[in-house]
This record gives C-alpha cells, sequence and structure tokens, in this order.
C-alpha cells in the first residue's frame, strides 16, 4: 500500500481526499491544513485519517510515501520541495508553480532523488480528451487550429489571474493532444476590478507549421461555456465539456485545394472545394478523470514510472503562462518559447 497524505482541504483538497480514499492500493493517512474547522469536517467523514494542521508532522512520518499539494500556487513550491527533500513522492495541483523557475527547479529535484512528480491536469484523464488525442493520432490528418472557449460568471480568483485559472486547463489539454509544441505566445486582456488580475483574457498560440491556437478565458460572462474546435485536413472536432453524453463530435468537412494551373507567367487563383460528409459522435469512456489520474499516480510510485502528466509537462505549461502575463503587460507583444526546442 501505498500510504498518502493531502495538504490543503479547501477547493479541491476534498475531491483528492474522496479519490484516494477510494484508490486501490493507496492508503490515505493524513489531511493537513491551516484552518482547523476543515479538519474537523475531515475527521467526522474519514475517523481513520490523522489530522494535523503542522506539515512537518505529515513530512515526519515514515508511512507517508506520497503527498498531494492542493494549496494556492504561491505554496506548491514551497511545500512539494520540502516534501521531496524528505524522500516523498509529489502529485501538485495546477499549475505547478508561480514561475518557470521554481517549477524548473522541482523537476530537477524529482530527478536528482528519482522521486515521481506529478501535476493535477485533470482533463487529459478524461475520456473526450483521451479520444480527441486518438483522433488526432489517426484520422484528423494536418492539424490547422485549436480554437477553446472557457467562460463563466465567476469564481473570481485574488491570487491568480484568469489565464492561471482557466487557461492553464486548454493549455494542458494542447500540450497532450496536439503533435507540436508552441513556440511563442500573444495575450491581450483586460481586470475590471481594481486592484486585482485580469478577469478576462485572449491568448494566441503559435507553432512552427500553419498550426495555430487561440484561447478565450471569462470570468464576466453571463453564461458558462466550455467549448473546443480542433480543425484538421481530413476532419473537424467539436469538443462541449458540457455535453452530458455526447462530449466529442466529429466532422467529415473540409476543404479540398487543387493545384494552380500555371499559362506561362501567368498563375491562375488555386481552386478550393468544399467537402461535407458525416458527423458521428463516439463513445467515450466515463469513468471519473481524477480517480483514473490518482490510481495512475499510485501505480507510478509503486512501479517507478513516469505520470502523463509529469514535471516537465508542468513545466511547459507554466512557461507558456508566465510567457502570456509578459505579453498581458505589454499589450499583446508576441513573446518566443524557448522551451518548444528545448523539452521534448
Amino acid at each position: 500500500m501505498i500510504g498518502i497524505a493531502v495538504v490543503g482541504y479547501g477547493y479541491w483538497g476534498p475531491n483528492l481526499v474522496r479519490n484516494f480514499a477510494e484508490t486501490p492500493g493507496a492508503q490515505l493517512l493524513w489531511v493537513c491544513d491551516l484552518k482547523k474547522d476543515r479538519l474537523g469536517a475531515v475527521q467526522m467523514r474519514y475517523p481513520t485519517v490523522q489530522i494535523t494542521d503542522d506539515f512537518d508532522e505529515v513530512l515526519r512520518d515514515p508511512r507517508v510515501d506520497a503527498i498531494a499539494i492542493a494549496t494556492p500556487v504561491f505554496a506548491h513550491y514551497k511545500l512539494a520541495m520540502q516534501a521531496m527533500m524528505a524522500g516523498k513522492h509529489v502529485f501538485v495541483e495546477k499549475p505547478m508553480a508561480s514561475t518557470s523557475e521554481e517549477a524548473r527547479r522541482m523537476v530537477e529535484e524529482a530527478t536528482r532523488r528519482g522521486l515521481i512528480l506529478a501535476v493535477d491536469h485533470t482533463f487529459i484523464h478524461t475520456g473526450a480528451v483521451r479520444k480527441m488525442r486518438e483522433i488526432i493520432e489517426t484520422g484528423l490528418g494536418d492539424v490547422y487550429y485549436y480554437d477553446s472557449v472557457r467562460v463563466n460568471l465567476g469564481l473570481f480568483q485574488h491570487d491568480v489571474s484568469v489565464v492561471w485559472d482557466l487557461a492553464v486547463h486548454d493549455l494542458s489539454i494542447m500540450d497532450y493532444v496536439l503533435p507540436e509544441k508552441p513556440v511563442a505566445v500573444s495575450a491581450t486582456g483586460m481586470g475590471h476590478v481594481a486592484g486585482e488580475p485580469e478577469n478576462i483574457a485572449y491568448l494566441t498560440l503559435f507553432f512552427e507549421s500553419k498550426l495555430i491556437a487561440h484561447i478565450h478565458v471569462n470570468w464576466l460572462a453571463p453564461v458558462k461555456v466550455r467549448r473546443t474546435l480542433i480543425g484538421g485536413s481530413n476532419k473537424m472536432i467539436v469538443y462541449d465539456d458540457l455535453e452530458p453524453s455526447e462530449k466529442i463530435k466529429v466532422y467529415d468537412k473540409g476543404i479540398t485545394l487543387s493545384s494552380p494551373e500555371q499559362n506561362g507567367d501567368k498563375v491562375y487563383e488555386m481552386r478550393v472545394g468544399y467537402r461535407t460528409g458525416d458527423m458521428y459522435a463516439p463513445q467515450l469512456d466515463m469513468t471519473e478523470a481524477l480517480g483514473r489520474e490518482l490510481k495512475q499516480f499510485v501505480d507510478c510510485v509503486a512501479n517507478k514510472t513516469q505520470p502523463l502528466a509529469d514535471g516537465h509537462a508542468g513545466l511547459r505549461v507554466v512557461r507558456i503562462l508566465e510567457a502570456a502575463t509578459q505579453s498581458l503587460a505589454q499589450r499583446g507583444r508576441v513573446i518566443e518559447l524557448e522551451q518548444a526546442r528545448l523539452i521534448a
């Protein structure tokens, strides 16, 4: 059995605790939080789990093999580094750190100590996103664009902008499903509450090929929308995460381009044809993504294998978030991303 401790029992922590308590091969030993009223709720629901507001008490327990961190972003780096220096494997909430330098040091520490560092990119474990990757690899053809809208009314965050809160989901999905990594990003946005970070933003990501990605995130929308369009040369995908069953729809639609005709020095306009075929909604695995993700983490700790969203994936996403923040401050200036070339 892999001994587990969860640090942070606020918004996401209860979901981690519930799933770890039900994960085969895991033994939930500790829940740690600074607020004692939260710990009281843990004790009532999970009477066999020990509770504490002292993180050092968790670190000293030799039964604890891995620590899941579900605290505000600014605390991720310090807690994760303390855990790894104590020889504990780490599962950390997204985004994995506040800066790319912190994320890089976390990756290096895990590598140096031979520890598993997993980042909670939950969406890549959903049946819908896994199916999208399969379609992109086998039938979409050349990928032309990734276009997503992720908007709702609230929840406003005081420590991070809407980019770090919502866009991180799409960046992690893109990192998993697209055949390329972005090389540059441009971002524009605005904050409408005095002293608070941006609550609406638009990100454009550029690639070495003609692939382009666009992400719209917003805390001020009157409705909740979670929709992504991915266009390819053979097929196109519509992914609507709010659909109860048919979250993925694949359209056999596109364009065909005939070669330009040449007549001496004259090149006639390239002819464009439109192709309209069937639409189908593939069957999806509806297993809860977080349960699947935590089961994989426990297996990785037990077998010393790497998770889908390892520290390198988390670092790539943080570097994009960091570059997008720089671009926001400069009204959309394109920021180059070196990680596309340095990290596979």
